[in-house]
């Protein structure tokens, strides 16, 4: 009865990180849209680089992030004896570093970029900086949203195999 209540604790635990993480993310993407049709150069680079817009999205939402492959990943091992609710939570652990990689690989480097803008005139690389960093964002978005739902199986798989 111990390690069921654990095995509860750590289940709701690991849903609610991984609904934090891929909340922001969505975010992103619900937003892409006009960011990417109709607002102006200058006002996508105000809102996105200056005055702190995204701040918290690296300051909370990066160890969300990290917390949502490490706590499936324990809950994927706790449930080894398990193995269909352990497939879809090594899945979901999966998903989400995929998550990571991709962020790593599309979204940083344009970071980057973005870090080293200033007021003034508009950069010549702005158009190619500005799909990658949304596009990016879509990416990390997708993968998430399929490990939450691979995470949700999971959970509603305990005990059926």
């Amino acid at each position: 009865m111990r390690l069921y209540g654990f095995l509860l604790f750590w289940s709701v635990l690991t849903a609610t990180i991984a609904a934090l993480s891929l909340g922001p993310s969505f975010a992103h993407v619900l937003e892409s849209a006009p960011r990417l049709t109709q607002w102006s150069p200058a006002l996508w680079r105000e809102a996105t680089v200056f005055n702190g817009q995204f701040l918290l999205f690296a300051i909370i939402g990066a160890p969300l992030d990290v917390a949502a492959v490490a706590c499936p990943g324990l809950l994927a091992w706790l449930l080894r004896e398990d193995r269909p609710a352990a497939w879809f939570a090594l899945g979901a652990t999966l998903l989400y570093a995929l998550s990571l990689v991709l962020w790593f690989v599309l979204v940083k480097p344009a970071n980057n970029v973005l870090a080293t803008w200033v007021p003034g005139p508009i950069p010549d690389n702005f158009e190619a900086i500005r799909l990658r960093w949304e596009t990016g964002h879509m990416a990390v978005t997708a993968a998430k949203a399929v490990g939450f739902v691979s995470l949700v199986v999971a959970l509603l798989s305990i005990g059926r195999g």
